[in-house]
This record gives C-alpha cells, structure tokens and sequence, in this order.
C-alpha cells in the first residue's frame, strides 16, 4: 500500500511539473490520468502491479 501511494504522489507530481513546465498540455493530461484510471479496472491491473513490487524490490535490494 506505501509503495502504490508513493509511486502514485510521484506520478503526480511529474504530472504537474509536466503541465506547469508546458511539455503537456491539460488536454493530454487529462486523457492520461483516464487512461489510467481504466487501465486499474483491466485485468491488466495485477500484473502492473506485480511488476511495480518486483521492481521496486529490486530497487530496494541495491546497495551502495
């Protein structure tokens, strides 16, 4: 649940910069967030997130 929540404060965030910087228009934007909201209720959504925790644990398994 932190790392959904996390990941998904970061996407908005990048989201925003993206809009305030004009590299993305709020059109665009808002087709985006859609695109992912109904991707969630796919039966796509398990696998993504099997893939966000396998990624993220890989992420956290490196060490400097």
């Amino acid at each position: 649940m932190a790392i959904s929540l996390s990941v998904v404060l970061l996407l908005a965030i990048i989201l925003v910069v993206l809009i305030r910087g004009g590299s993305i228009k709020a059109g665009p934007a808002i087709v985006a967030i859609l695109f992912g909201f109904f991707l969630a209720s796919t039966g796509m959504a398990p696998s993504i997130n099997r893939f966000l925790d396998s990624l993220a644990a890989t992420i956290n398994s490196i060490s400097f």
